[in-house]
């Protein structure tokens, strides 16, 4: 992978506790059974720290100076982010001169910071904030111009950002002459000990020394892998190296994926809200990694949800655990100060999947019935013990259940759902089957469902869409029947399935599902190239998916010749782990044949494992595979399936350099 931030020589492959990510959603244990050493006490970051850090934003442009540093403080109070909890304004690296002065000081870069740091500590407190600062535990820092690093200066670096009041060091890892990580660590630790100042020190040298091991005595937080990137593929990768460590975090000492990405551009907002769901599950420090000055309604609601902030600042410090994760469809609870469950329902794949669990799988004690809080939708309804929902790709429903004895206030929970992905073959009617099923310990009362598509497409009922009464654990369901206009193009397209209904006290209640239907041509009788069909959907880690070319992480077309050991190939797919791409088969096939590998054009680095899924199973893969290993054949049977997903994972060590070929793909149908 190549990286768009300058500091490209700090991203690092961590040493991580993952053995492998099985497809799709697996994740493996933790590689070691040493339990984590006795907490500290909670210290000055009882809670994961929430704040700004400008790295993303500004990079070391000229426009990162103390106005736009004291403008981030102003958008912190005016856009509520404040209120909402975020406490620090976090100067990143390019803040000093690249020299220090006659008597080994620090000197704050005079034309970014003409009125030094101390100014722009007073103005950040007196808004009620706090100031946080970086330098490096090395000789220089990271970004190529490099600026001074604190190695062999931590004691007078440290009593100048204490005399500065800064509230919050982040202590890089760049150009540490190979000097042992926990002794340059412990270094600063007493020196910032040392000044009186209670000052939270966040130690990242990307996890490449296990620092969860021995960071709870050094530090409150420490990040835990490589640097993250504005992509669905890095955030995914960071998410799986990270959820393992939840016995290492708990108040004061925080495990740390790295900051926000929400906002930057590189997502979609669904994307962007698991990011920011699935950080705040895991007890994460919540840190703005986007430029606020330009940030869109959309990305201030994510950042500003109080309920999902809730459940990561919660005083109880546990990190969220997962409960599963077959097929992507991950379930990660996490243990609340009253009692409580967050819960998160997270979809991995491509496509809309039912994901499901129960209260007694995430750890709430037997009851008549549970409150179930929707934490976006800010909603309560009451379940039997049922947690399920049909989520989006790539989306999360975050909720928050309790066996608290007022489930019979709130209305019953219903799960919207269909039968099967909704695929309509070119100019051929199509039946799609929607169900609406009561979760709640209480009946549904006059339900009734609609399904509308798109402008100019017929939908009609074919069954029933409505019923007088819907007991517990009992469905509504309907057949549709979908007819879109003659030569619709294919692709994907908009429908909503909602629901009415009222609940035992008269309240009226509505739901909403989004649906994307696809319309698609049946795959051509024959063996046939993948690369030469058309894609339900294609992710990849960088870059777009490439026909017949490598990855080249940027614009479509960038690539080079497929090539796997030397050997250069015509046709294929390329990819950058972490990847899917999904082809519809139309139960009509029986077998998809690849030679598959790293490509050559990264040299040593690399590292994939490639699987084959039909529809919900997986039908084959291989082992880790590196540069260092010729290409793999790999068949898979998938007699019957609907949909084909050819999946690259990232081997378990993170996305750096993961460029995949699937040499030669093929379809027989």
């Amino acid at each position: 992978m190549r990286h768009p931030r300058p500091r490209t020589h700090r991203i690092r492959t961590a040493a991580l506790l993952l053995t492998a990510l099985l497809s799709a959603g697996g994740i493996a244990a933790p590689a070691t059974a040493a339990p984590p050493p006795p907490a500290p006490a909670a210290g000055p970051a009882p809670t994961p720290p929430m704040g700004f850090n400008n790295w993303n934003a500004t990079h070391c442009r000229a426009e990162f100076d103390e106005d736009m540093v004291k403008g981030i403080a102003d958008l912190f109070v005016t856009k509520g982010l404040k209120d909402a909890g975020y406490q620090y304004v976090n100067l990143d690296d390019c803040w000093a001169l690249p020299e220090r002065n006659a008597d080994g000081k620090l000197v704050p870069d005079p034309a970014r910071f003409p009125h030094g740091i101390s100014a722009v500590a007073d103005y950040v407190h007196a808004k009620g904030l706090k100031l946080g600062i970086y330098t490096s535990a090395g000789t220089r820092t990271c970004d190529g111009a490099g600026f001074p690093g604190a190695l062999g200066h931590e004691a007078s670096d440290a009593r100048q950002f204490a005399d500065w009041g800064v509230d919050y060091l982040k202590y890089d890892n760049c150009n540490n002459q190979g000097v042992d990580a926990q002794q340059r660590y412990r270094a600063m630790r007493d020196a910032l000990k040392a000044t009186g100042r209670p000052i939270v020190y966040s130690i990242c040298e990307w996890g490449e020394n296990k620092p969860w091991e021995w960071g709870a005595g050094v530090g409150q937080l420490w990040r835990t892998t490589g640097d993250i990137s504005d992509n669905w593929g890095s955030m995914l990768s960071i998410l799986k190296q990270n959820l393992p460590l939840a016995p290492y975090a708990g108040p004061g000492h925080w495990n740390d994926p790295d900051m926000l990405e929400v906002g930057n551009g590189g997502m979609t907002d669904t994307e962007y809200r698991s990011h920011f769901s699935l950080w705040a599950v895991m007890a994460a420090p919540l840190l703005i990694g986007t430029d606020l000055r330009t940030a869109s309604p959309a990305t201030l609601d994510i950042l500003g949800n109080k309920e999902v902030i809730a459940v990561d600042q919660d005083p109880l410090g546990r990190q969220g655990t997962v409960v599963s994760s077959a097929g992507g469809r991950w379930v990660v609870a996490k243990e609340m100060a009253d009692g409580s469950r967050a819960v998160a329902l997270f979809n991995e794949s491509g496509t809309a999947q039912r994901v499901a669990t129960s209260a007694a799988a995430v750890g709430l004690p037997r009851a008549s019935g549970y409150t179930r809080r929707d934490l976006w939708q800010h909603r309560d309804t009451n379940t039997a013990g049922t947690l399920a929902a049909t989520v989006p790709a790539h989306g999360t429903v975050l909720l928050r259940v309790s066996a608290d004895g007022h489930w019979a206030e709130h209305p019953p929970a219903v799960e919207l759902g269909l039968d099967e992905a909704p695929f309509i073959e070119r100019d051929t009617p199509a039946t799609l089957t929607t169900t609406v099923t009561d979760l709640g310990r209480t009946p549904a009362h006059e339900v009734s469902a609609t399904l509308t598509g798109p402008q100019g497409w017929t939908v009609r009922a074919q069954s029933p869409a409505s019923t007088a009464d819907l007991p517990n654990r009992t469905s509504l369901r309907t057949r549709w029947r979908v007819t879109a206009p003659p030569g619709t193009p294919v692709g994907s397209y908009a429908f909503s399935l909602r629901v009415r209904y009222r609940s035992p006290a008269g309240e009226r209640v509505g739901d909403e599902l989004p649906v994307t239907a696809s319309v698609v041509v049946p795959p051509p009788a024959g063996t046939s190239y993948l690369s030469d069909l058309p894609w339900l959907s294609a992710v990849s880690g960088w870059g777009p998916v490439e026909r017949d070319t490598s990855n080249g992480e940027d614009a479509a077309g960038d690539g080079s010749p497929l090539t796997i050991g030397s050997t250069v190939y015509a046709k294929g797919l390329g990819v950058h782990a972490a990847s899917e791409v999904a082809y519809y088969a139309g139960r009509r096939c029986s077998t998809v044949t690849a030679e598959v590998g790293v490509d050559d054009e990264k040299g040593a680095k690399g590292s994939v494992a490639f699987e084959i899924w039909a529809d919900g199973v997986k039908a084959a893969s291989t082992g880790v595979l590196t540069n260092a290993d010729p290409a793999a054949p790999l068949t898979a049977a998938v007699t019957g399936a609907r949909v084909v997903r050819l999946v690259v994972t990232d081997g378990g060590d993170g996305i750096d350099s993961d460029h995949a070929d699937w040499a030669d793909a093929r379809l027989s149908c």
